[in-house]
């Protein structure tokens, strides 16, 4: 798994999408970069309960685009997603890179880092529109 750099980019979908109800006190985001719009990619959100979940799947998912310039975040962001990256098969969401979608939802050259849900959906309800919150 590839590390991240300072500089790289992040798709928030949930909590930590600027501005969101919910979203955690601890971390930072504003100091340790910049949230630079809104952004997609290509998947399928669930509402979780609290928070959503995205997984793979051909919908289209909208977020808010980050540019991480502190790394010192990044052990406060993988715990808040209950992300190990020593122990993946117990970790909530997944981090990988993924490709954003420009306006008319194809994929772009550019790539971003996601939280991925990683577990099994079950009868959880899906958020058609692709926003969370509805």
């Amino acid at each position: 798994m590839m590390n991240v750099q300072s500089g790289d980019l992040f798709f928030f979908y949930g909590l930590l999408k600027q501005g969101a109800a919910g979203s955690p006190d601890h971390i930072d985001l504003a100091g340790g970069g910049e949230f630079l719009g809104p952004a997609s990619i290509r998947g399928v959100l669930y509402h979780l309960g609290d928070y959503p979940g995205v997984i793979e799947g051909e919908g289209v998912v909208q977020g808010m685009l980050y540019r991480l310039n502190d790394l010192n975040l990044m052990p406060l962001l993988d715990e808040f997603e209950d992300f190990d990256p020593d122990d993946a098969a117990r970790s909530m969401y997944l981090r990988r890179c993924t490709p954003l979608l420009d306006r008319n939802c194809l994929s772009t050259n550019q790539q971003a880092w996601v939280y991925w849900y990683n577990f099994d959906i079950h009868d959880q309800q899906q958020i058609k529109s692709g926003n969370w919150p509805e």
